[in-house]
């Protein structure tokens, strides 16, 4: 009977090492597909610039809470787009620092520039609605208030709205740019490893989990038609995305828009950021959760099922964790002994994990040159965003559960690194 135990315990220890053995190989092999049908070939014009058929008002939209350690560098950076017909539109958000006055004194630099102002703190996502209906371009670029965006990020998502009527959003490429911490060096193969190869590896099994926030453009009539950005959602982005995909939406990826952002480079930062992010994810598949019943929504299934089989994994392995811990202060019976030693499951998921972020390096080279210089720091990676993500699960998930329904997601202001 002991010997029985012991199979059950190896079998919830093998699930644990091995799932994210399998995602890996998965996300591999799609972002590869994806780079070899979509990414490698492009038509563009003598700038390098992909053709453009026509250049249709595009206006982007920046919602800022707090920001005004980085609105100068921000609206410089937009000041520099390589597109002639755009607008921006920044909403201070009830900002409480004097990211206000600083927007306004911008008025006079910059004739592209409108500023609106909210009396009080509601939300990205009440932020958002105000400035697309306000917004003249049928087009709507949004990125976050401490985003620097590529001069040429423009043209490279608006060519998909062109290529075909019913691309509703497309996703760009965030990249890490306070890289001064072991933290934010971890981060860069992770956006590299996990991030990018996740999206290529979606766009090319069917569709995406969500576009980034950070950077994305969204045609206005699919916004209308999907109802525009949730205000009690924590993350707009995610729930948008399956708004426009469950209304038969296409979202896409495109990796040469690129926006440079910064992310936490403490614990704590990066604690909150991730446990946001989690039950931000849980609020939105929990929303559509319907989709399993309606058979016009099944290219939306394997996103919704990956997302199930995510949670199982991380209760399996912080339960595992846990009893390993408790296991090596006093005895357990037969039934609850795991090891915590991974063998030659942990070899294994080590080498996959140097192939992954191997191959996002080589994916991504053309867009990031300094990716290699972090590559010792981010082999880290594995370890810190499976334990981060297992642990932020776990605590997200009752805390959606018993969140009060309709309660807004209000901002705060996040932990953007030490250079911020």
């Amino acid at each position: 009977m002991a010997t029985d135990h012991l199979v059950v315990a190896d079998w919830i220890a093998s699930f644990v090492f091995l799932y994210p053995l399998l995602m890996a190989y998965i996300w591999v092999i799609g972002a590869v597909a994806y780079y070899l049908h979509y990414e490698r070939h492009s038509v563009t014009v003598d700038s390098g610039l992909p053709l453009l058929r026509s250049l249709p008002r595009v206006s982007v939209l920046v919602p800022c809470f707090n920001e005004s350690a980085h609105v100068l560098e921000v609206f410089e950076a937009l000041g520099k787009l390589d597109y002639p017909n755009y607008e921006v539109v920044a909403i201070n958000d009830g900002s409480t620092d004097n990211t206000a006055v600083l927007l306004d004194g911008l008025l006079e630099r910059y004739s592209w520039l409108r500023v609106l102002h909210q009396d009080r703190n509601q939300g990205k996502a009440v932020a958002l609605n105000t400035g697309a209906l306000l917004a003249q371009g049928e087009y709507l670029m949004c990125i976050d208030g401490d985003s620097l965006l590529a001069p040429d990020a423009i043209p490279w998502l608006l060519r998909h709205f062109q290529n075909s009527p019913r691309v509703g959003a497309v996703t760009g490429n965030p990249r890490i740019r306070n890289r001064s911490s072991l933290l934010g060096r971890i981060q860069v193969g992770e956006f590299s490893s996990i991030v990018g190869l996740i999206k290529r590896s979606q766009r090319t099994y069917g569709r995406l989990f969500t576009a980034s926030g950070v950077v994305a453009m969204f045609r206005r009539r699919a916004l209308l038609h999907a109802g525009f950005w949730s205000k009690d959602i924590l993350t707009e982005d995610i729930d948008i995305s399956w708004k426009l995909q469950t209304h038969h939406w296409d979202v896409r990826f495109e990796p040469r828009a690129l926006c440079w952002i910064l992310m936490p480079e403490t614990l704590r930062g990066l604690w909150k950021q991730r446990l946001r992010w989690a039950m931000g994810g849980i609020q939105s598949v929990l929303k559509y959760l319907w989709i399993v019943r309606a058979w016009k929504q099944r290219r939306m299934w394997p996103i919704l099922i990956e997302y199930f089989v995510s949670v199982i994994w991380a209760y399996a392995a912080v339960a595992m964790i846990l009893i390993g811990l408790i296991g090596l202060v006093v005895p357990l019976p037969h039934l609850l002994q795991i090891s915590l030693i991974p063998g030659w499951c942990g070899m294994l998921l080590c080498t996959t994990s140097l192939l992954q972020l191997f191959t996002a390096s080589i994916l991504d080279r053309h867009y990031d040159d300094r990716l290699w210089q972090s590559y010792f720091w981010a082999i880290w990676y594995p370890l810190v965003f499976w334990l981060v993500t297992a642990t932020t699960t776990v605590v997200a998930l009752p805390r959606v559960l018993l969140r009060q329904r309709g309660l807004r997601a209000i901002w705060v202001s996040p932990d953007r690194g030490y250079g911020s």
